[in-house]
């Protein structure tokens, strides 16, 4: 069982925040490919890529990101029966901190990447009325 730092600092597993995250990196890339319009809108991109700069820069600060830190604490930090400890054994890779700050900060150069590559549409302003 973790207790105190270590278990704040995420220690032995991926911070997270990136569970669904992989979903708008395929998602951008595919959606401009197939044409799909819903990964040129502008707000939920502002979002995705607010979202992965918040844990880029978590990452960088060496802290778990907030979200992984409120499933520590909702789920606790026991051993579990025997399926949720192998799906945990699947899903969190017993890396060193700076593996995970060095990937994150690598996917969010690539989210500003696809900023550049597949614009979001414009954002509209209402018009006022006036002519």
């Amino acid at each position: 069982m973790r207790h105190g730092i270590l278990r704040r600092a995420g220690a032995g597993r991926a911070p997270g925040g990136h569970r669904l995250q992989p979903v708008g990196l395929v998602a951008i890339p595919l959606g401009a490919w197939r044409g799909w319009a819903f990964v040129r809108v502008r707000w939920w991109r502002a979002l995705h890529l607010a979202s992965l700069a918040v844990v880029a820069l978590q990452a960088l600060a060496g802290r778990a990101c907030f979200l992984t830190i409120w499933q520590d604490d909702l789920a606790g930090a026991g051993e579990g029966p025997l399926i949720m400890r192998a799906v945990n054994s699947v899903i969190y890779w017993p890396l060193p901190m700076w593996a995970f700050t060095a990937a994150y900060a690598a996917v969010f150069v690539y989210v500003l990447a696809l900023w550049k590559l597949v614009p979001p549409n414009p954002s509209r302003r209402p018009s006022s009325g006036r002519r």
